[in-house]
Formats: structure tokens, sequence, C-alpha cells
């Protein structure tokens, strides 16, 4: 049984262990352009797991921050996990142990977390650790090849090629955008006072410049495009 939970998880994981190896291999360059080396990059991908926290951090780590302004980033960025956390934590078997569940928790990703959530039967760890490690295979080998190409390409190649992870988030962000003026708002937000941020004040490191803009952006959509739960319950039962 556990054997085939983890060669489930695995196949179910391979399509995102691929995806991760892609765009990877953009924070590895990001990384050695830092001044990291390949190990150390690798090694931020092993015990992170997160593209965004992870990019924040590196420019955190380039402009000399401190450690918590590292810590405000990371749990700014990051928090959205613990919401998936909670969310799949409604799915799991009885066998999900303490010990289990702490394992599975370093897993947790967007993509893992759509997997997952979509799966009609109850989740069992060893599905989660066949789907996590994989993934996590292709994101910290995706991080090393890209921290080891860094180094050997000409800085036009390895900047050209540092907007991977990048392009990425807009790929993300867009199609939520195109569908809801609420999050097209707070996207444009987001980037106008980061915009501000960057120019008219550049005393503000980039980690606290994140996390105003984010903050800011997030409360002036929470307050100009308030939820209306009841209309949103009663959309869900009509249909």
């Amino acid at each position: 049984m556990k054997l085939r939970d983890f060669v489930r998880g695995f196949a179910q994981g391979f399509p995102i262990g691929l995806g991760y190896l892609s765009v990877s291999f953009g924070f590895g360059i990001l990384a050695v352009r830092a001044g990291l080396s390949p190990a150390e990059a690798s090694l931020i991908s092993l015990t992170n797991l997160t593209s965004a926290g992870q990019a924040a951090g590196i420019d955190v780590i380039a402009s000399h921050g401190s450690l918590l302004e590292m810590a405000l980033v990371q749990l700014t960025i990051n928090i959205r996990y613990a919401l998936m956390a909670l969310s799949l934590s409604q799915k799991l078997d009885d066998s999900f142990t303490l010990p289990h569940r702490l394992l599975a928790a370093y897993g947790i990703t967007d993509e893992i977390f759509g997997v997952c959530i979509s799966r009609k039967e109850k989740l069992r760890p060893f599905f989660m650790y066949g789907i996590t490690c994989i993934a996590t295979s292709g994101w910290v080998l995706g991080t090393f090849l890209g921290a080891a190409a860094g180094e050997l390409l000409p800085p036009s190649i390895s900047s050209a090629l540092g907007i991977v992870l990048y392009g990425m988030f807009i790929a993300i962000i867009v199609p939520p955008a195109r569908k809801s003026g609420s999050v097209f708002f707070v996207v444009m937000a987001a980037a106008l006072l980061s915009c501000v941020c960057k120019y008219l004040f550049p005393q503000i490191s980039s980690g606290f410049a994140v996390i105003l803009c984010a903050l800011t952006a997030s409360v002036l959509g929470a307050l100009l495009f308030p939820r209306d739960d009841e209309a949103e319950q009663t959309e869900e039962e009509t249909a």
C-alpha cells in the first residue's frame, strides 16, 4: 500500500517536477548573480521550496538586509502556505499522525496543493511523499543547473535567462486579473507602489518595499472590493 501510494504520487507529481526544473533554472541564475555559489543556491531551494519567497530572499541577501527584514518578507509572501495546509488538513487520512503531518507540510506548494485538493479520496502520507519527492528533485536540480550555467554563461545571456522566474509570476497573475476587476486593481496598485518605492524612496530596502506594497495593495483591495459572503453562498447553492 505504501509503495503503491508513493508511486502514484510520484507519477502525478512528475509534470510538476518538470515545470519546477525549468522555472528554478532562472532562480539559480539570480542566486549566482547575487553572489551565491551553486551549492548555496541548491541548499536554499532544498530547504525552502518557494519560488516567490526565494526570489525575494535573494533580493534581501543582495542588498545586505537584516534577519528581521528577511523574516518579515518570508512571512508576508509565504503566509498562504499556512492557509493551504489548513485546507488540506480536512482531507487527510487517519494514518496521518503528527510526524507525517510535519513531513508533508514541507512539500505544500501552490501546484502540489492544487493536485492534492482536487483528489476525491483521502490523502495518505506516502502519496504526498511521492509527489513532494519528484517536485523537490526538479526544483533543486533546476536550481543547480541554472546556478552552474550562470557561472559559465556570458553576463548578457545569464541576465536574459534570469527573467524566467519573473515570467512565471506574470503568468500566474495575468489570468485571474483578466477575469476579476478587484484582482486587476490590487495587482496594478502593488506594481505602482513598487515603482514609487524604487524611484521616490530608494532608501527603502527591497525587502521592506515588498512588505509595504503587498500589505498596502491588499488593504486597498479589501476596502474597495469587500467580499459579499452571503451573495457568494447563494450563488454556490444555486449552482
